[in-house]
């Protein structure tokens, strides 16, 4: 599966979202710059399929099909759109998000997902007070879940403080698994990220060598 935004903008040039062209697909991670509060959903939006850009295009397999995307693509904790509420418990979100992929949220499986993910202690916590790491790794953990469901845009991770490399870790595993990963994020989480790209490039050719 490949998802392709060629040229797309919304709202003024110098607000909304400025000309923008990218690409993710199954088995990859892709990272987007798009700094100020606003952008990033509403790129999240337009590469999920979730919003029309004004102008440009946005494919599935070279096609327009927004039905398609958002049955294929998740929009994961996008800022006033998809993000949960910050006084709502750990074992609240897990609870509605097994309701929306088709499964029994009660006590017994919010208490099982919550073991797998190594989160069974912080099932009273509420979503404000989990960890930037643990957050992002339930979040998309759960809406990978959901039927039909074989892409994430995973929007403003940095928001919420913690190292970059982390979400950025569990972007990539998820990838590993053959999902198409988009993830939106600052400048600063961005340079990071290439820093830490570029160094496992080097280690790479030197072993190779």
């Amino acid at each position: 599966m490949r998802i392709t935004l060629s040229n797309v903008t919304k709202g003024p040039t110098d607000s909304a979202l400025p000309l923008t062209s990218l690409e993710f697909e199954s088995g990859g991670v892709t990272l987007a710059r798009a700094e100020t509060e606003r952008r990033p959903t509403v790129l999240g939006l337009i590469a999920s399929g979730r919003m029309r850009p004004d102008a440009g295009t946005v494919t599935l397999d070279g096609r327009t099909d927004y039905a398609g995307l958002r049955r294929h693509i998740a929009l994961v904790d996008a800022l006033g759109v998809s993000e949960p509420a910050a006084d709502v418990t750990v074992a609240e979100v897990v609870a509605e998000e097994l309701m929306f992929a088709g499964r029994l949220g009660h006590r017994r499986a919010v208490g099982q997902a919550l073991g797998e993910l190594g989160l069974a202690d912080r099932s009273r916590a509420n979503m404000g007070d989990l960890a930037p790491a643990s957050r992002i790794r339930l979040l998309t953990e759960l809406a990978v879940r959901r039927e039909d469901v074989r892409g994430i845009v995973l929007t403003s991770p940095d928001r919420h403080g913690g190292d970059p490399l982390d979400w950025w870790a569990t972007a990539g595993a998820l990838a590993d698994r053959g999902y198409a990963v988009l993830v939106i994020a600052g400048d600063a989480s961005a340079h990071a990220i290439t820093v830490l790209t570029t160094l496992t490039t080097l280690t790479t050719l030197e072993a190779d060598l």
